[in-house]
């Protein structure tokens, strides 16, 4: 039975790497994980803080930047944090990061983490074609946000948090287009894809560790659900 998360860079390393949030997840993981042994793990993890201030650094210099640099530079983010997450469950994932999703054929140990792959696209499409890859029927997307909104909270007073939505409303508030660094609850490119596939998503606040537990354990939660 395979589980497929992805995890926001932003909780991962928001400036620098979370240490008191990553030691709670890896201890999370691993109790899960040890109460039944058919589980399986597979976490593709964004850029986070460093993704964002290299791309801007890059911005600032170059004007007329071309979103494909930019994305490659996120990218690189993705890897340096996909490797510290692999390092840190290094003695139940025996292969290396994932760049390359579609090259995935064999999964042995317990846990598989995945990185950025290519521009185009975020990490939450390389966490669709991985559950695809391994037959999940569902991604747990982390963030720092708690629910899927109908408007940037942060600027629309009115917004509302929204519990369960179609994969076409979702579209209409997230649009088609990928632009690197862009934030929004699911990449567009990766709904798109979500919807052809069938995925259901749930979106939630990586931080609360318990909440998680609940997802993974197929209890009530907080979050929306995207299908």
């Amino acid at each position: 039975m395979v589980t497929v998360l992805s995890l926001g860079g932003s909780i991962v390393a928001p400036d620098l790497p979370d240490t008191g949030f990553l030691t709670e997840f890896s201890t999370l993981v691993r109790s899960w994980l040890a109460e039944d042994h058919s589980r399986k793990l597979i976490m593709v993890v964004g850029g986070g803080g460093p993704a964002r201030s290299w791309q801007n650094a890059y911005r600032a210099i170059c004007p007329g930047e071309s979103n494909e640099q930019a994305d490659w530079i996120g990218i690189m983010a993705t890897r340096l944090n996909a490797q510290l997450l692999r390092a840190l469950f290094s003695d139940i994932c025996p292969a290396d990061v994932i760049y390359d999703p579609t090259q995935v054929d064999v999964f042995s140990g317990r846990v598989l983490v995945a990185a950025g792959w290519k521009p185009g696209f975020s990490t939450d499409n390389d966490a669709v074609l991985l559950a695809e890859r391994f037959n999940a029927d569902t991604v747990i997307n982390l963030s720092n946000i708690a629910k899927v909104y109908t408007d940037d909270p942060r600027t629309n007073p009115d917004a509302k948090p929204i519990d369960e939505i179609s994969w076409a409303d979702f579209r209409k508030l997230v649009g088609d287009e990928w632009v690197p660094g862009k934030n929004v609850p699911f990449d567009p490119v990766a709904s798109q894809h979500a919807q052809k596939s069938g995925l259901t998503v749930i979106c939630a606040a990586g931080r609360d560790i318990e909440n998680l537990r609940a997802i993974l354990n197929k209890k009530p939660f907080t979050g929306t659900v995207i299908r």
